[in-house]
This record gives structure tokens, C-alpha cells and sequence, in this order.
């Protein structure tokens, strides 16, 4: 690739971050986090196929480092049993940028089975679709032209989900008042256990 074609990549994923639909809807999943996780004592646990759902996964783990529990429920193990981790205080994160996911749309119905009142967060480039009418909460990404070369692979989409996530995480961070001596005894080991066992030790 030439230096123009790697820099016209990086403008159309920056424009599209920028143009990410922001809506009162932010403020209304942090809530519901909140409620939930902190307030009820359930657990946010994320899901999706594909690239979405190795994004889910990624946003658990953000989560859960940074003091909300969270967990990746993968949707078809769940059909074989992983059902059995839902709780009736948990919530959860649904990710597709179609909104079509059949997999994700028969673990809503299943979850209901379990849990009748479970609350759902949607991120989705469809906000018109199946699984955006089942959300209580449903943020969009504003569906933009993935970069890939066929307009099929998810790539922008993907980045957009990941910023999605932070925006939730960093929401919820500053909700619940998240310091860095609560970081330090979730992340004991590498270079960032020791940073912030230093920040905390100078907060301290």
C-alpha cells in the first residue's frame, strides 16, 4: 500500500468515529450498569458472534479490571448450557452491526426463559432491526462503509463497537467514582499494576 492509501484508511476510520450518533441513550446504559452490577449486585455479561463478539469480549474484560464484573457469554454455548450462569439481577450487552444475528436473537428469547425481566443493552448498526427493538437501551454506531476492500469484512464497524465500549466503560468509571487503588488490587501484575499502585500511593 501506498503512504495516501494508508492515510485515506485512517481518515474514513476517524471520520467515522467522530460521527458515532451521540445520544441520551450513553447516559441511560451507565445508568442501568449502575442499577444493576453496582447497586443489585448482578453482573454485566456481554455477547455476540464473530468479530462482535470478540469485541464483547474485550469489553468485559475492560469492565471487569475496571471494577464492574463482567463476563462473555458466547451465544450458541449458551444454547448447551452457559444459560445456566444467567442471574435475575445481571444485564446484558448485546453486540451486532447487522441487528439480524439469529444466535443473538434466540439467546434473548432463551434468557427470558431464565430471567423475564433481564434488561438489554444493544450496540448495533440496525437500530431498526430484530434485536434493536428488543434492547431497553439501543446505541448505534451510524453504520459506516467498512474500509475493507469488498465492503463486507468487519473493520470499521468493529472500531466502531470498540469506542462504543470504552464510552461505556469510562461512563461507568466515573458513575461509581473508580480510583486507582481500586485498579491496583484488580491488576496486580506488568507495567500497569505498578503505575497504579504508585498513582495510589500518592492519592494516599
Amino acid at each position: 500500500m501506498t503512504t495516501e492509501e494508508i492515510t485515506c484508511i485512517l481518515e474514513q476510520e476517524a471520520h467515522a468515529v467522530r460521527n458515532i450518533p451521540v445520544t441520551d441513550g450513553y447516559n441511560e446504559a451507565v445508568t442501568l450498569i449502575t442499577r444493576y452490577i453496582h447497586e443489585q449486585g448482578g453482573t454485566l455479561i456481554t455477547s455476540g458472534m464473530g468479530k462482535a463478539g470478540q469485541i464483547a469480549m474485550n469489553i468485559a474484560t475492560t469492565f471487569s479490571s475496571t471494577g464492574t464484573p463482567a463476563y462473555f457469554l458466547h451465544p450458541s454455548e449458551a444454547q448447551h448450557g452457559d444459560l445456566g450462569l444467567v442471574r435475575k439481577n445481571d444485564l446484558m450487552l448485546l453486540i451486532s452491526n447487522s441487528g439480524k444475528t439469529r444466535e443473538l436473537l434466540e439467546l434473548v428469547e432463551l434468557t427470558r426463559g431464565i430471567a423475564p425481566d433481564m434488561q438489554f443493552i444493544v450496540i448495533t448498526g440496525n437500530p431498526e432491526s430484530a434485536l434493536a427493538h428488543e434492547a431497553t437501551v439501543c446505541l448505534s454506531t451510524g453504520a459506516p462503509k467498512e474500509v475493507c476492500t469488498l465492503g463486507l469484512t468487519p473493520t470499521t464497524s468493529t472500531t466502531m463497537m470498540t469506542v462504543m465500549g470504552d464510552i461505556l466503560v469510562v461512563g461507568t468509571m466515573r458513575r461509581i467514582g473508580f480510583t486507582n487503588k481500586d485498579y491496583a488490587v484488580r491488576h496486580h501484575g506488568g507495567y500497569l499494576g505498578s503505575k497504579s499502585r504508585e498513582q495510589s500511593a500518592k492519592e494516599e
